[in-house]
C-alpha cells in the first residue's frame, strides 16, 4: 500500500496554459492537470486506455470524427490507440487515469503536451 499526497507533488509546467502533477504506480499513471481556457492538446494516440475526469471547467474532445463536451462531474473513456485532441473551453481541473502506466512519459516522450 502507498499513500500519495497531491500537495507534495510539484506541479510541472507543460506549456504556458497547462500544469501537471503525476503519480506512476506499477500498473497505471494518474495525472492531475490544471488547464487554462484556450489551451490545446494536439491530436495524439497511445496504447493506454484513458479515463479523463473533469473536476472543474469544460473540455472539448475530438475523437472518432466527433466532438464531445465534457464538463465538471463528467468523465470520458478513451480506448487504446484512438487518436484524440482536446480544446480547453473553460479553465479546468482534470484527472487523467491511464492503464497500463505511461512509460512514454517516464522516458520524457511527451513533447505533444509541451507545445
Amino acid at each position: 500500500m502507498t499513500l500519495h499526497d497531491w500537495t507534495t507533488i510539484a506541479a510541472e509546467p507543460m506549456n504556458p496554459k497547462v500544469t501537471r502533477r503525476v503519480i506512476h504506480t506499477a500498473q497505471m499513471t494518474i495525472a492531475r492537470l490544471e488547464m487554462q481556457a484556450g489551451a490545446y492538446v494536439p491530436e495524439h494516440a497511445h496504447h493506454n486506455e484513458q479515463v479523463s475526469m473533469v473536476e472543474r471547467g469544460l473540455l472539448r474532445f475530438h475523437l472518432e470524427g466527433r466532438e464531445v463536451l465534457v464538463g465538471a462531474g463528467q468523465s470520458l473513456e478513451i480506448p487504446p490507440h484512438v487518436p484524440h485532441s482536446v480544446d480547453v473551453v473553460e479553465d479546468a481541473a482534470v484527472t487523467d487515469l491511464f492503464t497500463p502506466k505511461r512509460d512514454d512519459w517516464l522516458r520524457g516522450e511527451d513533447a505533444y503536451l509541451r507545445g
